[in-house]
């Protein structure tokens, strides 16, 4: 890694240029973010898609491709998430480095222009979006839902969320709801397009070694005349549990899901974050962990079994799949493990071996220009733009006291169970 620049090229818009010479090809992402809302979640999911379908100079999806193929193979995608409180629409388009284009082209500020083409002219007629445009990318977005419903992985953990934050906006899938996908029109789609030009922030990165002057240019210009009313977006972070929730559901499955929300109390931007992810790690994070040990292997008790930390919403999850007749059983052997934890019951083995794969996982992540764009997004949600060497000596110099100390943070609050009918 070279270095690292950030500037802020208008209001609410920051272009971030990341360096690195190992890679034949260079990325450019724009990320917009907005407050995450039940109200608008839907249709801005929708507008994400449409972007990419076409625009204004390449007016279908042939002609769009036929220019992504003039340049060297460009690759156009979007991609929808939720961090924190935070909707976020990435538009990304990834191609081949300056330094190895023909006849002194800047492929850069071509894809740049491309991107701002996609993003500031879209195909549009009479103030509202192409019909048959919406009409793929509504189906194509139900056809997410419905895929998550059919995977209980994925439908268990959603359902923890939804029951675990549901006076909280963080509740809200990334997408809305079905129903509002399906009411939403051209010409509303037109006017949260709107909105979002005025009122997202926009979040640019662009890695690679080429000079990233010609790149930045295009966005200050694209945004010059854009009148901007910029909307703050921050996370709640609940710091306590007034009463456990226990929710079962049931369904014809094969395999019972049994998904456990801790509050942690600590969330990006604390001096106790890092303690906190390992923790979380040393718990259930990796082959070497508690969980996968003792309750997925010594006692078989699950199927998998394992841990995540959401650092900018402060939350812990357990996730597990295990047969119907265990799940009293796993979720005290789970309890167990963590109480064990909280009185300092872990071994030295499990410090080192669990802090080597998580500095193992955070190299891997600068491995590939998609990795390292990912790793830069995350950080500037957490409010800074720490290296993956940075992060890994802080990881390193994590105690166990410091890891004792997160663990007694931890405060159940929502067990969610979908067993067989």
């Amino acid at each position: 890694m070279n270095f690292i620049n950030r500037n802020e090229i208008a209001d609410g818009v920051f272009f971030t240029n990341i360096k690195d010479s190992r890679f034949k090809t260079m990325k450019i992402s724009v990320n917009i973010v907005v407050p995450l809302s039940i109200e608008t979640a839907s249709e801005n999911a929708l507008v994400g898609g449409l972007l990419v379908r076409s625009c204004k100079k390449y007016p279908d999806f042939t002609v769009l491709s036929k220019k992504l193929s003039s340049l060297y193979g460009a690759d156009l995608t979007s991609s929808l998430s939720k961090l924190g409180e935070s909707q976020v629409l990435k538009i990304s388009v990834s191609g081949l480095d300056d330094r190895y284009s023909l006849d002194d082209v800047s492929i850069a500020k071509e894809l740049s222009e491309l991107l701002c083409s996609v993003i500031f002219e879209p195909n549009v007629k009479d103030n509202a979006f192409i019909e048959s445009e919406l009409e793929q990318e509504r189906r194509q977005l139900l056809d997410v839902i419905d895929s998550e419903f059919n995977e209980k992985r994925i439908y268990a953990m959603e359902q923890l969320i939804k029951h675990m934050c549901k006076d909280e906006v963080f509740g809200t899938k990334r997408y809305g709801t079905a129903e509002k996908i399906k009411a939403a029109t051209a010409e509303s789609l037109y006017r949260a397009w709107q909105n979002l030009l005025k009122t997202a922030k926009f979040e640019i990165l662009y890695i690679g070694d080429s000079p990233a002057d010609k790149a930045k240019e295009v966005f200050t210009k694209a945004f010059a005349n854009i009148e901007r009313n910029v909307a703050t977006s921050s996370t709640d972070v609940v710091k306590n549990v007034s009463k456990e929730k226990h929710i079962t559901e049931e369904m014809e499955l094969s395999q019972s899901k049994l998904v456990m929300g801790f509050r942690t109390q600590i969330s990006a931007g604390d001096d106790e974050a890092v303690a906190e992810r390992l923790m979380c790690a040393v718990l259930g994070g990796t082959a070497s962990s508690k969980l996968f040990n003792n309750v997925r292997e010594k006692q078989s008790l699950c199927y998998y079994c394992s841990s995540a930390y959401d650092s900018i919403k402060g939350i812990m999850y357990i996730n597990s799949g295990v047969e119907g007749e265990n799940l009293e059983k796993a979720e005290k052997a789970i309890l167990k493990e963590i109480e064990d934890m909280k009185n300092g019951e872990i071994t030295d083995f499990e410090i080192e071996a669990t802090k080597l794969a998580v500095v193992n996982s955070f190299k891997s992540s600068s491995d590939s220009v998609s990795g390292i764009e990912n790793w830069y997004t995350g950080r500037i949600f957490n409010g800074d733009l720490e290296t993956v060497e940075e992060v890994s000596a802080e990881v390193n110099a994590v105690t166990k006291e410091q890891i004792v100390n997160a663990a007694n943070k931890l405060l159940l609050d929502t067990v969610y169970v979908l067993k067989n009918k």
